[in-house]
């Protein structure tokens, strides 16, 4: 079997941050150092050098500042871009977002040579409503993914729930669960990190913690932990909340912690963009509050596993898919009274507590080593199928928009 050059397509990218751009990274780095080449592609920002292991090829792209867009506008029709990639010879492409990298994808792949994957990472329904606001421009703009999608030749999520809501958008082909891993590793967080830790936080040994690690915006349901601590506050409980992340509601948040009364059990720090510090804090807490039912994936949860912290979830959320109510963690019904009593029944028992941690870091968590195993295989599975003509369905008659 050939080492195969598989090209990683996404519109996010460093130094922009955040779930999928960690993913493309991870996927580029672990394929080139284990089985064969990495190519991304991916905006080009002004002043940015790419210093990593694999090539990168940058497309000309605009900035977005000033709309709700998070990401650079990216132009999928450029014509020496197109070049670079065609160049590379490809044998695996792998898009990560429906939209401009989707485009400058087919627009390199001329004639369908190589098979197209295409991960759905993203609850795009909700991103539409809050970018787009009006409906006849979320209908549009569902149809366009849609339409990428159907291009490629076969669809991975990284959840069920993911796919559900693919499937709620229009798409009506066939899926794959593909889950991502994490890049926190599960040996111990140094002394060093936890005395930072210690000094950032100034909470006292053995004070119970508590922690959010996340965009700060109210669609994650933060509101819902906050509510729900005020009743574990009420029910006795002396404990310390970190909220970790940035976000544009970060000071309603805040302000919304004092109004309750919880301003002096609340720590906000901000983002936290150090890898081993940011193990230290999910080290330090007892347990990790994620009742996000917008998020496709539980890549916190996993990182939170792998420090033996375990999640109190919310039922039927995709992050809950991977855990086990009451054995590698908690999942409560999405309400301030039985979140409040799930995190009650889980500190009730601290030596059981901290075998819930235990299991999760066994169970819940996967490491970027063993995803990408897991989707190398299926690339050499799909490269074979294509070569035989066998499995995979070809589309050659769709032709590149830039022809």
């Amino acid at each position: 079997m050939k080492n195969l050059t598989v090209g990683l397509f996404n519109e996010s990218f460093p130094p922009t941050i955040d779930g999928v751009s960690n993913t493309v990274v991870n996927y580029a780095r672990i394929i080139q150092e284990k089985y064969g080449r990495s190519v991304v592609v991916t905006p080009r920002y002004k002043n940015v050098v790419d210093d990593y292991p694999f090539r990168v090829i940058r497309y000309h792209s605009l900035p977005t500042e000033k709309t709700r867009i998070r990401y650079r506008a990216g132009n999928p029709f450029s014509v020496n871009a197109i070049r670079q990639i065609q160049r590379e010879k490809l044998d695996i492409i792998h898009v990560h977002s429906p939209f401009t990298a989707a485009l400058i994808a087919r627009n390199a792949n001329i004639g369908h040579r190589a098979p197209v994957i295409m991960t759905y990472h993203t609850k795009f329904a909700d991103e539409f409503e809050f970018t787009l606001k009006k409906k006849a421009l979320c209908k549009v703009a569902a149809e366009f993914l849609v339409h990428n999608f159907n291009y490629a030749d076969e669809v991975w999520t990284v959840s069920k729930g993911a796919a559900d809501s693919l499937h709620e958008l229009g798409y009506q082909g066939e899926t794959r669960v593909m889950v991502n891993g994490a890049d926190i590793t599960l040996d111990p967080a140094s002394d060093e990190i936890m005395r930072r830790v210690q000094a950032e936080t100034a909470i006292h040994s053995g004070e119970l913690v508590f922690m959010y690690c996340g965009r700060m915006q109210w669609y994650k349901n933060v509101r819902l932990i906050i509510d729900a601590l005020v009743k574990v506050k009420e029910a006795g409980i002396r404990f310390k909340m970190i909220f970790v992340g940035s976000g544009p509601e970060r000071d309603e948040m805040i302000d919304y912690t004092r109004k309750v009364g919880l301003s002096t059990s609340t720590l906000f720090t901000g983002a936290i963009h150090d890898r081993a510090l940011l193990k230290g804090y999910f080290t330090r807490a007892d347990l990790f509050l994620f009742p996000s039912t917008y998020d496709t994936a539980g890549l916190v949860v996993m990182e939170a596993a792998a420090c033996r912290t375990p999640s109190v979830l919310v039922k039927d959320s995709c992050a809950s898919e991977i855990v086990q109510d009451g054995r590698n963690g908690y999942i409560s019904d999405e309400n301030a009274d039985a979140f409040a009593a799930a995190i009650l029944a889980a500190i009730g028992d601290r030596s059981a507590l901290a075998q819930t941690g235990i299991l999760a870091s066994q169970e819940v968590y996967l490491s970027w080593d063993d995803a990408v195993a897991a989707a190398y295989k299926r690339y050499e599975e799909i490269y074979d199928d294509w070569r035989s003509f066998k499995g995979i369905r070809r589309q050659s008659v769709m032709k590149p928009d830039f022809e």
